[in-house]
């Protein structure tokens, strides 16, 4: 087993359990007729970055590891705390995009180390989650997109 893949395993997982909470209070705290549809998509994407964790975390035991606990959670979705306007949509979609970018820039990082352990089971989870993660961010690009035309 590869101190690098477990690494970034727990890493992952923090990561996904931050999105689920930075989502869940944006989806709350956003106001306004534009924020809806913003609003309308985290909801939805809560339950899917909560299943990403419990995969990691699946796969962290499998490893004979632990998912880390909230002892050991840092907080790193700066971008994506909740605005003081709570009309300002546009800051919660560029937080959402810069969340995305570190989950993309962490699974790739993932696979190439899966790749080097000859962990295929690690790797294929990575490319997986790698590919919902990369549909999250081009769905909030053209969010961004709309708002900065207006």
């Amino acid at each position: 087993m590869s101190e690098d893949v477990t690494a970034l395993l727990k890493r992952a997982y923090q990561d996904e359990i931050e999105t689920v909470m930075n989502y869940m209070t944006n989806s709350i705290v956003l106001d306004g007729v534009r924020a809806e549809e913003i609003k309308e998509s985290l909801k939805a994407d809560i339950q899917e970055e909560l299943t990403h964790a419990q995969q990691l975390g699946d796969r962290l035991k499998q490893l004979d590891e632990k998912p880390p606990g909230s002892a050991t959670f840092e907080a790193r979705q700066h971008d994506l705390q909740p605005p003081e306007d709570s009309t300002d949509v546009l800051s919660v979609i560029n937080g959402v995009l810069a969340a995305e970018e570190g989950a993309i820039e962490t699974y790739r990082a993932l696979i190439d180390a899966a790749e080097e352990a000859n962990d295929p089971v690690t790797e294929d989870l990575a490319v997986t989650l790698l590919a919902d993660e990369e549909a999250h961010r081009t769905e909030f690009r053209g969010f961004k997109k709309e708002y900065e035309r207006e």
